[in-house]
Parts: C-alpha cells; sequence; structure tokens
C-alpha cells in the first residue's frame, strides 16, 4: 500500500544520541536545550529573523491571531485544510471566504477589498501547495485598509520568494512539522515574525504567559515544542538537502510522465521549485475519480486536496464558485523521498487510457 505521502525518517542511532542527551539533562519540555538550538538552526536555514517553535501548526495559528489582537472578522481561502477556518472559529473569529485564482489556487488579490467591512481586523491567506501568494498585492491591501496579515505557510518550508524566504512577509507566518511534512518534529510547528516585540509576546504567550517562577503578565496557553519533538526535528534538518533534492527528482519524473495529460498548478514565477505536493487538475471530476479508483485497486492512494472547499463545510453553502469547481478536480499522486518506481509507472498507463 503507498500512500499520498510517507514520514521521513532519520538514522535510528542519530535519534538516540539526542534522546540519550534528554535523559542526561533531565529536561522533556519548557524551552529544553534541543528546542532552543532547534529554533536557532531552522531561523539560519529559513532565512528568518524569529522562529518560535510550537506543539501544532494548528496552534501557530492560534496563537499568531492572540498575539496580534484579531477581533471580528478575518478573509481567508476556502481552498486550505481544515485547520486555516477551524482555528478562526476556535478564536472566536468570523471567517469571509474569499475566491482563489483558478491557476494559482491562492487567494484572488483582485477579489479581497470586495470583503472588507468595518468588522475586518486581518487577512489570513495561504501559500497553497508551497506557491507563494501574490505578497506585495495582498500587503498593498493591508496597509490600505489597516489590517494584520498572517500567513498560513504550512507547505511552504525552505520555500523563497525573489530570493528571500517567502515567511519574511506578512505580520506572522506559521508553519506545520507535521509527519506528514516535507520537515518534521513528528507533531508541532513554528511561530515565524521579523518583530521582536510580537516574538517576546508570542513566546510569553506559549507558556501561559509566565515570564518567571512567581510572576505571570497575561493570558496564554500551553503550546510548547517538547525535547523528543525537537530530536526528531534536528535530525530531519541534517537531511533536508538529501530530502528535498530526491523529492524535486520525483516530481521533474511526474512532470515528464504526465506530460500535457493533465493541468499543473502555475507557480510563482518569482519562487523557488515546490516539492511539498503532486497536485494535479483534471479536466473533469469524473476523470479524477476513474484514475483514483484506478490506483487504489493498484493499492496506489491518491488524495483530494482539499475536497470540498471549505466554504460548503464551513457556510453550509457555495459562496466561492472557483474554489468549488477547483476542490472537485484536484489530486494529489504520492510524494515521498523515497517515491516507489512503480507509482510512476502505473500512473503513466493509466493516463494513456484517460
Amino acid at each position: 500500500m503507498i500512500q499520498v505521502t510517507k514520514t521521513y525518517l532519520p538514522n535510528k542511532d542519530k535519534y538516540k544520541a539526542y534522546v540519550d542527551r534528554i535523559f542526561e539533562s533531565g529536561q522533556l519540555t519548557n524551552a529544553g536545550s534541543l528546542v532552543q538550538e532547534l529554533e536557532l538552526r531552522l531561523a539560519e536555514h529559513l532565512g528568518v529573523k524569529h522562529l518560535i517553535c510550537v506543539a501544532s501548526g494548528s496552534l501557530a495559528l492560534q496563537v499568531a491571531y492572540k498575539a496580534l489582537g484579531l477581533e471580528g472578522e478575518v478573509i481567508t481561502s476556502p481552498f486550505s485544510f481544515a485547520a486555516t477556518t477551524s482555528t478562526l472559529l476556535w478564536e472566536g473569529l468570523t471567517p469571509k471566504f474569499c475566491d482563489i485564482n483558478p491557476q494559482t489556487f491562492n487567494l484572488a488579490p483582485e477579489l479581497i477589498e470586495s470583503h472588507i467591512t468595518d468588522k475586518t481586523s486581518a487577512i489570513v491567506p495561504v501559500h497553497v501547495f508551497g506557491n507563494p501568494c501574490d505578497v506585495e498585492q495582498i500587503q498593498a491591501i493591508a496597509d490600505k485598509h489597516k489590517l494584520k496579515v498572517i500567513y498560513d505557510a504550512a507547505h511552504a518550508f525552505g520555500v523563497t520568494y525573489k530570493d528571500r524566504s517567502v515567511l519574511q512577509h506578512g505580520d506572522i507566518s506559521t508553519l506545520s512539522f507535521h509527519s506528514t511534512k516535507i520537515f518534521h518534529t513528528i507533531e508541532g510547528g513554528a511561530i515565524i515574525t521579523s518583530s521582536n516585540e510580537v516574538a517576546a509576546k508570542v513566546r510569553l504567550m506559549i507558556n501561559f504567559g509566565i515570564s518567571g517562577p512567581n510572576k505571570t503578565e497575561g493570558l496564554g496557553i500551553n503550546a510548547k515544542m517538547n525535547e523528543f519533538e525537537a530530536a526528531m526535528g534536528l535530525c530531519v534538518l541534517d537531511d533536508i538537502a538529501k530530502i528535498s533534492q530526491n523529492r524535486s527528482n520525483h516530481v521533474a519524473e511526474y512532470t515528464e510522465v504526465i506530460g500535457d495529460k493533465l493541468t499543473f498548478q502555475k507557480t510563482n514565477a518569482f519562487s523557488s521549485k515546490l516539492f511539498s505536493y503532486m497536485p494535479v487538475l483534471f479536466d473533469t471530476e469524473a476523470e479524477l475519480l476513474q484514475v483514483k479508483q484506478a490506483l487504489e485497486v493498484e493499492g496506489i492512494f491518491a488524495r483530494r486536496y482539499f475536497y470540498p472547499s471549505l466554504d460548503v463545510v464551513y457556510s453550509k453553502g457555495v459562496l466561492c464558485p472557483v474554489s468549488n469547481a477547483i476542490s472537485q478536480r484536484v489530486l494529489c499522486f504520492p510524494l515521498m523521498a523515497d517515491l516507489p518506481k512503480i507509482v510512476l509507472e502505473i500512473l503513466g498507463k493509466l493516463l494513456q487510457k484517460v
């Protein structure tokens, strides 16, 4: 059975060496030495100023909303994983769905202003499949209307835009380090910001607002990453160049096999290569289901990211027709560091029949 993704597991002895350090120190959490080391290495690797590790990508979003004091309505994309919207609702915010570009799958900047009201406090765009949004246009709209911008960058680990980390844009960007991601810490995530003030506030908030043994400075929650997760992250980070290259090679192989039989996501011309996912767009949902089911007969499980569109899930109706149309026709093929050749062979044969 070949799933849409496979968790990368590093050398067991290397991981054990980090675990031995944890046992020697006796510190399992609360900003231990491994978490601190991981934050420093990740910030350097990604080229960002402040990177704070947290317990999950969803908590990264929730803490970001709190840290920036969001209220009322937030404009966001319906074409994303459920967490983008569910975290807004969990924090008592009202998501206002803005439709997407049918080629890039990202939030359509030209539609954003039509959703802004006197209750709007922020825009939460998504770099879908790691494809950078039109960050300049979104920032211009945010500046004009005095709105905050939080990027859900769960898929954008290591992605650059105009030779800089795409994570440098917005007031905050968030990452997911879930085990299915190209870089993972088993579970986990990160909050990225260029603001010293916001970074300091986030560090307080992820530890109940506690700043000392007898001092609590404000509202907080337990969103800390533990040392065992950080140990996994340090091991995976050592191998990230190899992981990225292997996945990049597989994307190239898919591109050759697929050719002009299916449509690819239009990627940002100023972006680095994307290899977090392998999305394709079919002409019809019927063709998608035909290929998906045929792959499953062979034990290969592609996945419909992101179906159904979130406006249907959370608003109980079609508010964004483009997102709905795209969600019915996008399929992600398996992508992992060690993709079995049989996947490409079987897919090539199936596409000849579509």
